[in-house]
């Protein structure tokens, strides 16, 4: 689908000037262009027509998550045929672990995360591969790695309808995409099974589920609905439906980086050890042993940006 940008006004003034600017440098190559303008120039609107004539995606970083919401929301407006996504840090609390050695005071990482955000950023994330008219809102949380684009992208499950399933092997893909089973609530990330019906929550969907029924092991019919009251939206001939986390990897990656993952562990303990930090020592084996079988059991684990170095298989440094 194409930009199609939608407001009440044309570009006056400079704006048409610095839109074929700005157009021509991006053609051209270059790396750095400078829009200027005081507050309330409609600069805003002026991106938005460069987004439109180059019909390529964007990704607009605001210093804050204040500006991004207020940029977030003027781009909807702008375009809303097209996937505009708001991707900021999810932490609604953050404290980093700290230790005080007067008082020899250990104190741990306690984070609140934001569900919602959560599952704004899993949208935006989706729209990145899923289709191309897709804008990026974000903060400049932005720039810390997700894992791999393509691990993401083999952990999408698709559905088709007169297609045939092996119902154990289907449930066991959702789970490996981080999906949970709740056959009494249905929310963002959870499925559940009743009878022949599958029903889904897409992790990046607040409002919207799949259920797919099944004849035998194969796909009678696919219905778009509202999981709050059940109504049917529309009935898509094949739907696919995206990992409900950001970190991913295949299962020979994920052993292999369990492995580096241990023997760094034992290094650092040796490390710790010699130089007569036992407590540090024991307080990184409790922790590292709990997240390695937390990754041994659902592949995924509290932190697990932490590992993301073994488990993207990248050299130290």
């Amino acid at each position: 689908m194409e930009f199609k940008l939608q407001a009440p006004f044309i570009p006056m003034g400079d704006q048409p000037e610095a839109i074929r600017g700005l157009v021509d440098g991006v053609n051209k190559g270059f790396k750095h262009q400078v829009l200027l303008g005081a507050t309330g120039t409609g600069k805003t609107f002026t991106i938005a027509s460069v987004i439109q004539e180059l019909q390529k995606p964007a990704l607009i970083m605001a210093h804050n998550k204040t500006l991004a919401a207020q940029l977030y929301a003027e781009f909807k407006e702008f375009f809303p045929e097209n996937a505009v996504s708001y991707f900021v840090s999810y932490y609604d609390y953050y404290q980093p672990e700290a230790y005080v050695p007067r008082h020899d005071l250990f104190i741990e990482k306690e984070t609140q995360i934001n569900e919602e955000i959560e599952r704004l950023r899993l949208a935006a994330t989706t729209a990145l591969v899923s289709r191309r008219d897709v804008i990026i809102v974000a903060s400049v949380s932005c720039i810390y790695g997700l894992g791999s684009p393509e691990e993401f992208g083999k952990g999408t499950v698709t559905l088709k309808v007169g297609e045939i399933y092996r119902r154990n092997a289907l449930l066991r893909q959702l789970i490996e995409s981080q999906y949970q089973r709740n056959d009494m609530e249905l929310r963002p990330g959870t499925f559940r099974v009743r009878g022949d019906t599958l029903e889904i929550v897409p992790a990046y969907e607040d409002k919207l589920g799949f259920r797919i029924t099944f004849f035998g092991d194969e796909v009678e019919r696919i219905m778009q609905f509202r999981p709050l009251t059940g109504e049917i939206n529309e009935e898509p001939n094949e739907v696919s439906i995206y990992p409900a986390k950001q970190y991913l990897t295949e299962k020979d990656r994920l052993k292999t980086a369990i492995t580096e993952i241990e023997k760094e562990l034992e290094e650092r303990l040796a490390l710790f050890k010699s130089e007569g930090k036992l407590l540090e020592a024991q307080r990184l084996e409790q922790r590292a042993k709990y997240d390695l079988e937390m990754l041994k059991e659902v592949g995924y684990c509290s932190g697990i940006e932490n590992y993301s170095r073994h488990l993207d298989g990248r050299a130290p440094g």
